[in-house]
């Protein structure tokens, strides 16, 4: 082959394969390049958005009937990617630096913290498994009952109020004739 034909195959080899790819390195390119303090805050939005489509092929595995988790980003003063009500991923404070933290009831933890997204996914992902795991432990713990065993509370329950309102309705009838022997 002539060197031609060698530098030709080298850049078919180097260019990315899907467009998506190509989308994600002008971002990260881009991302990498903003060093004006106006454009912090979208190099910020700009990396997680990326992180949030790496973390695409993760929650497409969790199944639809799961509903604990409300992924995106918000756009707010601290731009934020939502993994569920209690776990976020931010930017560390050199706006390079992934940090994915919970909210707990005794302050803020940070679960993991890296420049690399795939270490980043991988925290989301153990984390994912580990709510998922949760819910199902959840579920189990709630004993289903069936209407057959429900019945017979039920019927206690009404027989006792029934008994209840006889009791009070004569408790009432007898004051009453109390109260009205002794006004005479």
């Amino acid at each position: 082959m002539s060197d031609a034909q060698n530098t030709g195959n080298e850049a078919r080899d180097m260019r990315p394969t899907r467009l998506r790819d190509a989308l994600r390195q002008a971002r990260i390119e881009a991302a990498d390049r903003t060093g004006v303090v106006v454009e912090l805050r979208d190099a910020e939005v700009a990396r997680l958005e990326i992180l949030n489509e790496a973390l695409d092929p993760l929650f497409a595995e969790v199944p639809a009937q799961v509903d604990l988790f409300d992924r995106g980003v918000s756009q707010g003063e601290t731009p934020r990617l939502w993994i569920d009500v209690v776990a976020h991923v931010v930017m560390g404070r050199d706006k390079r630096i992934y940090r994915f933290v919970q909210d707990t009831r005794f302050g803020r933890i940070v679960l993991a913290e890296s420049h690399d997204v795939p270490v980043i996914v991988d925290a989301v992902t153990g984390y994912v498994a580990r709510r998922m795991i949760e819910r199902e432990h959840a579920m189990v713990a709630m004993p289903v009952t069936e209407p057959a065993v429900e019945k017979k509370p039920r019927r206690r329950g009404l027989g006792m109020f029934v008994l209840g309102f006889a009791l009070g309705a004569v408790a009432l009838f007898g004051l009453a004739l109390y109260a009205s022997l002794n006004n005479f």
